[in-house]
């Protein structure tokens, strides 16, 4: 078992703050790789490679996608409950998505929400970021780094 210096509640509170922190950067993320390619090109008409890595430098693309995985994951590890940890790692997509189907439902259609091929892949997104979250969890109760308590 990890034992460091900080008290536990302090170190809880540490590891809260930066699952929060965490959270924060996966919702940008998740925003930026929302936004449809044809308003990237319009609003980076000097970028060849707006359309397909957005306000990225195609360099910083590949770290883009893994941290897609690796932030939810990393997430799910923070938490030292299960359903945090799967509350948490869905909570950027939930936030995101909310407001991608607001936008699209604008310029789409009411309906843009209950479409059958619209409703699996949001479900899909949510179902696959509650598992990074749960096995980042697992990860965390795997190497034991959680205080008994």
């Amino acid at each position: 078992m990890l034992r460091l210096s900080v008290p536990t509640a302090e170190q809880e509170k540490r590891w809260h703050i930066t699952a929060i922190c965490l959270i924060v950067i996966e919702t940008l993320l998740l925003l930026t790789a929302l936004v449809p390619a044809q308003l990237w090109t319009r609003l980076l008409p000097q970028s060849a490679a707006a359309a397909l890595d957005g306000p990225y430098p195609p360099v910083l693309a590949p770290l883009v996608a893994a941290s897609l995985y690796v932030l939810p994951t990393l997430i799910g590890f923070l938490c030292r409950a299960w359903q945090r940890a799967l509350f948490y790692a869905s909570l950027p997509a939930w936030f995101s998505l909310g407001l991608f189907l607001v936008a699209a439902t604008s310029k789409i259609g009411a309906f843009y929400l209950v479409s059958p091929d619209h409703v699996t892949a949001n479900v899909s997104i949510l179902e696959l970021f509650a598992l990074l979250g749960g096995i980042g969890w697992l990860g965390r109760h795997i190497f034991k780094l959680h205080q008994s308590g």
